[in-house]
């Protein structure tokens, strides 16, 4: 058992033990080859042993609730990994597999508990030792958890909003819609949409290219996010496609708003250039609008959502810069 001695006798996680104290620890340890591919111990299984890396490659990873899996730390040549569940009595927090053919040695719990019975000093040696391997790991595990709560941000925000515009998108705001209809009845559904195109936007895209098509969605949106009350929502439905949701408000500041909309992107002008060659041209904004609202005009929110587009469409049809009401 010398080349378990003297592995042990090199890791931090056994400093401050003599030849005699190593010489026991490695009497309770079993070497285990894990090839590649292989799992280790799955994420919610009881802890029964723990494990210490000789040779190769543990990786880790947590699978999410819509079925991924994400990698959360890879346990290395000297690293120990499998010790808070054997510890606790808690399940496996993760499952641990072989990136690469790896060599192991393992501690039963069983074993571990003798080891701390039998041998008091060695069992507090090697808990102070796995103490501050711990807090080392926590230190790391800190700065993954800070990662995994932006990255889980992100990843909320891009299930809501649209990224171009900065507005929220299609699935949230029929939701919302949804939802309003749901926790109201009769009159208390007091609410209004309003859906909106962005004038030829084509005929922007095929001169100028889709750069300039996206800048006029982004300036669009901007703009239009400012004028908005609290608790009323903007969405990007599609390419050049809006809408506006007033959870609180009817017909009067459904129109109103709406008119105030067109006006201001009236008042925007955005410059692009054909060629490198060419001056900067000037192209002015002009949008349609639809206007509809609940209780008078829908009763569900499809109706709402229909009636607005059926607006929105005539709007278009009598000559486009206007707002047409339901």
């Amino acid at each position: 058992m010398s080349y378990v001695t003297d592995f042990l006798e090199k890791l931090p996680l056994c400093s401050g033990m003599s030849g005699l104290e190593l010489n026991a620890l490695s009497a309770f340890l079993e070497a285990r080859r894990i090839p590649a591919g292989q799992i280790v111990f799955r994420e919610g299984e009881t802890g029964q042993e723990l494990f210490v890396v000789r040779s190769g490659r543990i990786g880790s990873y947590v699978s999410q609730s819509d079925g991924t899996k994400r990698e959360i730390y890879e346990h290395v040549p000297g690293c120990l990994f499998g010790e808070m569940a054997v510890i606790e009595g808690e399940p496996r927090s993760a499952t641990c597999y072989a990136k690469e053919d790896a060599e192991l040695f393992v501690l039963d719990a069983i074993d571990f508990y003798r080891l701390v019975w039998e041998h008091p000093i060695i069992g507090v040696k090697l808990l102070s030792s796995m103490a501050r391997v711990m807090v080392s790991w926590l230190d790391e595990a800190s700065g993954f958890l800070g990662g995994l709560v932006r990255w889980g941000e992100t990843a909320r925000r891009r299930a809501i909003a649209d990224d171009l515009s900065g507005l929220f998108n299609r699935r949230f705001l029929e939701e919302t819609i949804r939802l309003r209809f749901s926790r109201g009845s009769g009159g208390s559904r007091r609410c209004a949409l309003i859906m909106l195109d962005i004038d030829r936007f084509r005929v922007i895209n095929a001169v100028y290219g889709p750069q300039a098509g996206d800048a006029v969605i982004s300036s669009a949106a901007t703009a239009f996010g400012t004028l908005l009350e609290e608790g009323e929502i903007a969405a990007r439905l599609s390419g050049d496609e809006f809408a506006f949701f007033l959870p609180a408000g009817g017909e009067e500041r459904a129109l109103a708003l709406a008119e105030r909309i067109r006006s201001e992107a009236e008042s925007l002008w955005i410059e692009f250039r054909t060629s490198r060659e060419k001056p900067p041209e000037r192209v002015a904004i002009t949008v349609s609008l639809g206007v509809a609202w609940s209780p008078e005009i829908a009763a569900t929110p499809d109706e709402l959502l229909g009636a607005a587009d059926r607006a929105l469409f005539r709007a278009k049809e009598e000559g486009r810069n206007r707002v047409c009401r339901a």
